[in-house]
């Protein structure tokens, strides 16, 4: 199983991330100090670092140049609350692979994680998520049921995404959020169910059942017909 180290001091990210990369069938190691994650990253068992750039101990920046001056090429991708041209051309220039700015939506890192990875399961990837007559295509960013292209914006094709992606479960409206929405939630919000209802007027109420108490999941309405 691919292990990811995730250097981070706040509690409520580093849980975020490492139980959405779980659910996603990565193994996690979570550190909150520079030390820790420079004596892991140096062990060689990790294939990609999450490196946050507030640690407590020392700065996110000289984490990076101390693990590239040993020679190490583990992939690192930075995060932080800095959103300066500067803070980026500084991480990148230390030797880092990618760089996202916080807030971020869990489908974005993991999609960065995927792609600095390489695995084969990246480079195999289908291009299009097909359930039933829904298709959405990737690469394109299109929704298509049936032969009809239906446009949607850039959050509700995240979550038309999230729920093609787990066809036939049980999404809970705090999972929905998590990964759409990203960490930085306000767990009493309807936002989820607001979005479920553009879908269903989009796509087709058919398509998506709620599951009352919990959340909502994608079904095949032609299944049987």
């Amino acid at each position: 199983m691919t292990q990811i180290l995730i250097a981070e001091d706040e509690e409520r990210i580093a849980a975020f991330i490492a139980k959405g990369l779980r659910s996603e069938g990565f193994a996690t190691a979570t550190v909150a100090t520079g030390a820790e994650a420079l004596a892991l990253a140096r062990t060689g068992e990790y294939a990609l670092l999450v490196l946050d750039l507030g640690l407590a101990d020392m700065d996110g920046f000289d984490v990076l140049r101390q693990l590239r001056e040993t020679g190490a090429r583990l992939p690192v991708i930075i995060l932080t609350a800095r959103s300066s041209v500067t803070d980026t051309v500084t991480g990148l220039e230390s030797g880092a692979d990618d760089y996202m700015a916080k807030p971020f939506r869990f489908e974005e890192l993991l999609a960065r994680v995927r792609l600095r990875l390489r695995t084969p399961q990246v480079v195999g990837e289908v291009a299009t998520l097909t359930h039933g007559p829904l298709q959405l295509d990737l690469r394109t960013r299109r929704m298509r049921v049936g032969s009809q292209e239906v446009d949607l914006s850039a959050r509700e094709f995240a979550l038309a995404e999230t729920f093609l992606r787990h066809p036939g479960h049980v999404l809970s409206r705090e999972q929905l959020l998590s990964q759409v929405w990203g960490y930085d939630f306000d767990p009493g919000s309807n936002v989820v169910d607001v979005y479920v209802r553009y879908l269903r007027k989009k796509l087709g109420a058919e398509h998506f059942d709620t599951v009352r108490g919990v959340g909502y999941r994608l079904v095949d309405a032609t299944a049987g017909v």
